[in-house]
């Protein structure tokens, strides 16, 4: 879907272009792999096709930015704060857009403020960023106030179009968006370009193929729902619990792509095994779960454990291990 960052925001007078490249720090106070994950990059793709800088699938058609993506609403609930990228000065806000998922019903009716409650901070040298889907009634600055990298200026939410939590960040650069990840690259190359953020990210931000956004153990059954509301975080398991369910719900698989999710007793021997069969096409998010019911007399006491595997084309490109102690 297209936000519509440009015309909402009057970027699309280019300013002068000045040799001067821009260094961004991380717009949202989060842990990269723990506490936020890039669910979507900027789609380097000019055809209907749609590209990642590294020529892969975390991209959908037109997409204009990078999305950062929190574990569930009961992260974004509790609060998380979006942050200048770099030192500026605020050229527009919007506020006062509802946090909800979008529906067939409602996508039409707020198609027109796509990206939310939103900030665009001006950085000098033809350099703009813009920050959408924010909280309502989150934002900390107004129009013409002076910034410093790192300033908190709102928090992540769910306004404008959109299906889960997260923050929708454009760079702009003379008036047109372009990717922080391989800024100059040609179109539809892979790797190319240069990287502008901080050195110090650049680890953390380096391409995954896909990532576990949220694991963990329930005492029954697990929906999609349980899991984006965080309501099944908040039943931990015990010897006693009618059933011991492994869950993940993971991001950015691909079409072809092989998940086996194994539980396993104190004795590290397994218990149950969920090997899917291949994906039939690529998948934004996917859960998968394992699981038995309560033996006679109740489980052992002890650790535990689950492993996630994800294999493509013969190889692994995911894999989580958690555990739980279960206690009487």
């Amino acid at each position: 879907m297209r936000l519509g960052i440009l015309s909402l925001f009057g970027l699309t007078l280019a300013l002068p272009a000045v040799a001067q490249d821009i260094t961004l720090r991380l717009p949202v106070a989060c842990e990269i792999g723990r506490t936020c994950f890039i669910q979507h990059y900027l789609d380097r793709d000019s055809s209907s096709a749609a590209s990642d800088y590294q020529c892969g699938t975390l991209t959908y058609d037109t997409h204009d930015g990078t999305d950062f993506r929190v574990p569930n609403m009961a992260a974004q609930k509790a609060g998380i704060d979006v942050v200048a990228a770099a030192d500026g000065k605020v050229a527009s806000t919007r506020e006062g857009v509802t946090d909800a998922f979008v529906t067939q019903e409602t996508r039409d009716k707020i198609s027109e403020i796509g990206c939310g409650n939103a900030v665009v901070i001006d950085h000098g040298n033809g350099w703009r960023t813009a920050y959408c889907h924010m909280a309502k009634g989150s934002l900390t600055v107004r129009s013409g106030r002076e910034v410093k990298a790192g300033e908190k200026i709102g928090q992540v939410g769910l306004s404008g179009l959109t299906e889960f939590p997260h923050l929708h960040f454009t760079l702009i650069k003379d008036g047109k968006p372009v990717d922080p990840f391989a800024y100059g690259a040609p179109e539809k190359s892979c790797g190319g370009g240069k990287p502008l953020w901080e050195a110090s990210l650049q680890r953390a931000l380096a391409y995954q193929g896909g990532s576990v956004l949220n694991k963990g153990f329930a005492p029954g059954s697990v929906t999609m729902e349980a899991i984006e509301s965080g309501a099944v975080e908040q039943e931990t398991p015990t010897t006693r619990s009618p059933a011991l369910v492994a869950y993940v719900r993971a991001i950015g698989l691909k079409g072809g792509d092989v998940q086996t999710l194994t539980l396993f007793d104190p004795d590290g021997k397994p218990l149950a095994q969920n090997k899917a069969p291949p994906l039939d096409r690529n998948k934004a998010q996917w859960m998968a779960f394992s699981g038995v019911k309560q033996p006679q007399g109740g489980f052992r006491p002890g650790l535990y454990r689950a492993t996630y595997r994800v294999e493509r084309d013969g190889k692994p490109v995911i894999e989580q291990a958690f555990g739980i102690s279960l206690r009487p």
